[in-house]
Order: structure tokens, then C-alpha cells, then sequence
């Protein structure tokens, strides 16, 4: 499981809940399915506000691309009160 290869590398577990969609109904329903990734979904970060609501959506099919720290934090600043 992947919270105990951070354990084991870092020492401590992380301090955000991973979530699993081993059914990959959530992916679907997102249409995040990659159709060659064997069931796995383009990575994708949500910034979804106190009501539920998504305030921002990073996609890319290329699973090398991935946000910037500075890119997650600026949305969070958005919707943060």
C-alpha cells in the first residue's frame, strides 16, 4: 500500500487521507479513465471547497506533468477563508 512505502522511505505517515476506487466508478464518472493505463486514471488534483464544490481541476494525460506546489497552493488561497 502506498502509505506504507512513505512510511518506510520517510519515517512518518503522511498527514492527508489517501482515497482508493478500486471499482473506478468515481474515475468513470469523472472521466479520468485512462483507456491504455489498465484501469488507472490520468492524474488529476482537485481543490474542492467546504461545500463540496470543485474550485479547480488540474488534468494531464501525461502522468510525468504534474501541478506546482506553487500552482495547488495559490487555488487553496482562493477558497480559503
Amino acid at each position: 500500500m502506498m502509505v506504507d512505502r512513505i512510511v518506510n522511505k520517510d519515517g512518518r505517515a503522511p498527514e492527508f487521507t489517501f482515497l482508493m476506487d478500486p471499482g473506478h466508478r468515481v474515475i468513470d464518472r469523472y472521466g479520468l479513465l485512462n483507456p491504455r493505463g489498465r484501469g488507472w486514471p490520468h492524474p488529476t488534483v482537485y481543490v474542492i471547497d467546504r461545500k463540496g464544490v470543485v474550485r479547480w481541476k488540474f488534468t494531464e494525460v501525461n502522468y510525468k506533468i504534474r501541478p506546482t506546489n506553487e500552482m495547488i497552493l495559490e487555488a487553496l488561497q482562493e477558497v480559503s477563508p
